[in-house]
């Protein structure tokens, strides 16, 4: 079970430091993995403050050349030489605030994994999708440019349900799972407005593997509830 925040772009390198100290001194539950993705100018912080620990620091995105013209971007290589584990791809609002493609996901993917790190690539339907009754095609399309790998994880991030507060019941995600499941063998996190309240309840389904957390992971309190609301099978 695998439970990863993603800080979006809050917390410098201060706040970073101080919710890692805090998060250090949580207690998790046995089988229960944690990861905490803040954004680029604070990860070095996490790393130095989480060395020691069982707690990964992923990025949020991450380009597909090692080097080069590319404003704005950072590398495989640099994530490695800080010291961070992985890194989110594919995020609902990179997809819809800058453009990512399909096909940039899947060079991302690739690179990152290809260069050691570990990912979590990120797939899910708009509302418009799902009241159209297109959540298989869109998943099917999203997941064709990803290929399997011992260090891929899925995200399944329903867009209607990103810092909606709407929140996909327990047997709909648990549906998008399966379908994912059957389309590529990785574990399946759930995203879309998990908070403490109904974690237990999404992390229980038997196709749910984990969750990507949002901004239930920017308080310490919150983001270790649901952590401690897994149930590893």
């Amino acid at each position: 079970m695998l439970i990863a925040g993603n800080w979006k772009m809050f917390k410098g390198p201060a706040a970073a430091g101080d919710f890692c100290r805090a998060l250090r001194g949580a207690s998790f539950p046995d089988g229960v993995d944690v990861v905490v993705c803040p954004p680029f100018t604070s990860l070095a912080e996490a790393v130095q403050v989480l060395a020691g620990t069982d707690i990964g620091v992923f990025a949020q995105n991450c380009h597909w050349d090692t080097e080069g013209a590319f404003t704005g971007e950072v590398s495989a290589p640099m994530l490695r030489e800080l010291g961070v584990y992985g890194t989110l791809v594919g995020h609902s609002e990179r997809r819809q605030l800058f453009g990512e493609t399909d096909e940039s996901v899947g060079r991302r993917s690739r690179a990152c994994l290809d260069a050691g790190l570990h990912v979590i690539a990120c797939v899910g339907e708009t509302l418009d999708e799902r009241e159209a009754g297109k959540t298989g095609d869109v998943l099917r399309r999203q997941l064709a440019v990803l290929e399997q790998d011992d260090n891929l994880v899925i995200a399944y991030e329903p867009v209607w349900a990103i810092g909606t507060g709407r929140t996909a019941t327990p047997e709909m995600a648990q549906e998008a799972h399966e379908r994912i499941k059957e389309l590529i063998d990785v574990p399946v996190l759930y995203g879309g407005s998990v908070k403490p309240e109904n974690a237990a309840e999404l992390l229980a389904q038997p196709a749910v593997d984990g969750a990507l957390v949002g901004g239930a992971s920017l308080d310490v309190d919150s983001f270790v509830g649901i952590c401690r609301a897994a149930t590893p099978s």
